[in-house]
């Protein structure tokens, strides 16, 4: 595990991580992936995403991806890019998003939201020229991107009065959560990533209770949309967010949410292609597409 690696699981996990955590998935490995096609949703730098088409003609089902990093700027889309060319290979076509976040100017509240929207909704425009089926649109993505997919598909719910709304966010039909990390307010009590929480938010679940309402999928059950959600079984420092994340939508009545314990991963084999937890993850979005 060379010292990059190490750095990032240090900082994701708020603490040292030891050699042997993780050691099948090296992220400079899948950052070696070749990048989709580069689109720019808005004018500031960070303001783009990545296609990644499969071979033929289309249209395409499409996979909406939000990488992760614990929402800090030091962490980019690269790392995600083998998982959206194994994707393709599945007929899928991906819309790999990056964003501003803490740490970037005009990154956290309401920014990096903003962003991870515009970036979604962008889909509509780059269908008049790819072949894409809007009909089949899944939200997908890992750690922060994980709450971030979630966050997708309950932006209808999203009131006028809120700076995160959208008048018509995008059709999202299903939701496919790699160790996602939703539960903001337990997070900043934790003060995970050296307190990120409350630097996205602008402040604490008591200073700013309407923010933390529209930005937690959980305080908006049931979505009513099919969620899978995929928590490796040897996260100990991050499947705990997920599975609190289940127990809140099952209390809620959500009825179309799967829990899925991948026995042989951590926190990062869920977006390596080349683990033994891949099958899991390929069968998940293949269904969720209604793809056989």
């Amino acid at each position: 595990m060379n010292t990059r690696h190490q750095l990032y699981v240090a900082v994701l996990a708020g603490l040292w991580v030891g050699q042997n955590c993780f050691a099948e998935t090296n992220l400079d490995e899948l950052a070696r992936a070749p990048a989709g096609k580069k689109f720019n949703y808005g004018s500031e730098a960070l303001q783009f995403g990545e296609l990644t088409l499969p071979e033929g003609p289309g249209p395409f089902p499409v996979a909406i991806n939000v990488h992760g990093g614990c929402w800090l700027a030091q962490y980019n889309i690269n790392h995600s890019r083998a998982l959206a060319n194994a994707l393709a290979k599945e007929g899928i076509a991906v819309w790999n998003i990056e964003y501003r976040k803490v740490g970037d100017l005009n990154g956290g509240w309401p920014g990096t939201f903003l962003d991870v929207g515009n970036g979604a909704d962008y889909l509509r425009t780059l269908a008049k020229e790819n072949p894409l089926d809007l009909t089949r649109v899944v939200a997908m993505g890992h750690s922060a991107g994980g709450h971030f997919a979630l966050w997708l598909a309950m932006r209808n719910k999203i009131p006028a009065s809120s700076e995160i709304h959208s008048d018509n966010p995008i059709a999202i039909t299903g939701v496919l959560a790699l160790a996602p990390a939703p539960e903001l307010d337990a997070l900043q009590k934790k003060n995970v990533c050296g307190g990120v929480v409350e630097k996205l938010m602008g402040g604490s679940p008591m200073d700013q209770p309407e923010r933390y309402r529209w930005a937690m999928p959980s305080m908006n059950l049931p979505l009513g949309i099919r969620q899978v959600l995929l928590v490796g079984k040897k996260d100990k420092d991050w499947g705990w967010v997920g599975e609190a994340y289940r127990d809140k939508a099952r209390a809620a009545g959500e009825p179309k949410l799967e829990f899925i314990d991948a026995p042989e991963s951590g926190h990062f084999e869920v977006i390596d292609p080349n683990s033994t937890t891949w099958p899991l993850v390929r069968t998940s979005i293949r269904s969720l597409l209604g793809l056989k």
